[in-house]
């Protein structure tokens, strides 16, 4: 028996319904307007599959006086409810726990499962084949899902049992996923992260940072149905949708560097001559997904990242890891536009502007050489905009000392 997989996202949402219906038949929805609700006057089409209602929620009041309810933008305004910084400074934390993982869903995607039978081999062919990152895994036994298979799984077995271009790697070739998990999971195997559609973005948000992990699987609880893969990238897109229906904190006008956002110390890189094996070995190691190509003036001049290690198994060159990273990012399967970068002294609402419309998974802090100086990534800015919003406990911001600067390079 194989799981149904995706088989609810083709009847109506059941974490969402019509609250009431205006006289102007303007659909007032408690949790969201997504694509699964009934179509009225007042909804109109979204990119991505998304369905936006013309009216927007209310997030400004307090929890007792916030109902749940939307409203229109002309009845939007602040309750009595706490200050008005206070307010402002959660936005977005409000907006995060007033969606549902179900909202967020397209209304068509493709979601590939593995059995854990399958070989390690073709199944990261399979997700070259079919441009994904990862895949949940099914375990015929159990009848569940057990894990996720990713990038990182091939970073990993080929980190671990490269030897030379003459010497094949057998655990690639010829082990079954569930070999694979047996031998790398038995000392450090934990059960697998999901979240059910029900669950509000927040809590999907706290999960992808606490756990600290990329993707995590929506599965419904009831018939055990993997819906989709929610990650990071989708979730700020989302929410970006939204911003300009929305009160905007001051602290979105203010610099990385006043908020403290990203990582400024111990930044890894790698040179173009790097051989691939060394990177793989810094992935592993440092448990970062990209490394920034820098050369010999220290100007940043291209990016390494994990998902660009599965071009080699799209190009079977994945015995010969002795090859520089240059060589490698020739076979490229996508064009690839150049490094997007910021710098300290611009606004958040610059950089968020920036990385959902780049669709890339960080953003490279240079200095005014293009030296790089720290990195950005997505889960900073959720961590900044959605869990811990800058001002919403202490009533004093100061800005903070500017970081200390530390790069390793290999």
């Amino acid at each position: 028996q194989t799981p149904r997989v995706g088989a609810s996202l083709y009847r109506p949402s059941p974490y969402c319904w019509v609250d009431r219906i205006s006289p102007a038949h303007q659909v007032h929805c408690r949790l969201c307007s997504c694509s699964k609700m009934p179509k009225k006057e007042g909804g109109k089409k979204k990119k991505n599959g998304w369905l936006n209602s013309t009216l927007v929620w209310n997030f400004l009041g307090s929890p007792s006086q916030n109902t749940g309810m939307l409203y229109s933008n002309n009845e939007c305004n602040l309750h009595s409810g706490g200050s008005a910084d206070e307010s402002e400074s959660g936005v977005y934390t409000r907006f995060m726990k007033s969606h549902k993982c179900y909202d967020i869903i397209p209304t068509s995607s493709k979601l590939v499962v593995f059995d854990t039978t399958l070989q390690v081999k073709k199944a990261f062919f399979a997700l070259v084949a079919n441009g994904v990152r990862a895949a949940p895994l099914w375990e015929t036994k159990k009848q569940s899902f057990v894990g996720m298979l990713t990038i990182t799984d091939f970073i990993i077995i080929l980190q671990r049992y490269y030897k030379s271009p003459l010497v094949q790697i057998y655990e690639l070739e010829e082990h079954k996923i569930e070999t694979w998990r047996e031998l790398y999971l038995q000392e450090t195997f934990k059960p697998l992260v999901n979240i059910p559609p029900d669950a509000s973005l927040f809590e999907a948000v706290r999960s992808l940072i606490r756990n600290k992990i990329h993707r995590l699987p929506i599965i419904d609880p009831v018939t055990g149905n993997a819906l989709y893969i929610l990650t990071h990238k989708r979730i700020l897109k989302f929410l970006q949708l939204f911003l300009s229906e929305m009160p905007k904190p001051a602290f979105m006008k203010r610099s990385l560097e006043e908020l403290a956002i990203g990582t400024y110390e111990d930044i890894a890189f790698i040179h173009p001559d790097t051989a691939i094996i060394k990177a793989l070995n810094i992935f592993v190691e440092r448990r970062v997904s990209a490394l920034p190509v820098v050369d010999e003036s220290g100007k940043v001049v291209d990016i390494y990242s994990k998902f660009d290690v599965i071009n080699l198994a799209a190009e079977k060159t994945y015995n010969n890891l002795d090859l520089s990273v240059t060589q490698a990012l020739q076979h490229r399967s996508q064009y690839f536009e150049g490094v997007v970068k910021c710098n300290r002294l611009e606004t958040l609402e610059t950089i968020v502007d920036r990385i959902v419309q780049a669709e890339v998974h960080r953003l490279v802090v240079v200095d005014q050489n293009e030296s790089i100086v720290g990195i950005v990534s997505l889960s900073d800015i959720l961590q900044a905009l959605v869990l811990s919003p800058p001002g919403r406990v202490a009533s004093h911001s100061h800005s903070p000392p500017p970081p200390s600067f530390r790069t390793s390079v290999v």
